[in-house]
């Protein structure tokens, strides 16, 4: 988004609106938070099952269709 679109979305915000875009705009402009986050490296790092707790093994089982859906959980638990 360029700063002419920006500048059109505010254009069209209804004064009433005006002061809580104000309000996110000097947030977004002085929260350090934010600030570190949007300045924060990509995460690159490989998936692994030692990291993230077999995050990515379900991932790659559900790819393969071998994944199972709440419901058909709850029927198998006695629960549906």
């Amino acid at each position: 988004m360029s700063r002419a679109e920006l500048h059109a979305l505010l254009d069209a915000l209804p004064e009433a609106d005006l002061p809580a875009a104000e309000r996110l705009l000097r947030t977004l402009r002085h929260d350090p938070v934010l600030q570190a986050l949007e300045n924060a490296p990509v995460d690159d790092e490989a998936d692994n099952d030692d990291f993230d707790g077999g995050f990515s093994e379900a991932r790659a089982e559900v790819a393969a269709g071998q994944g199972m859906t709440s419901e058909e959980l709850r029927r198998r638990q006695g629960l549906a």
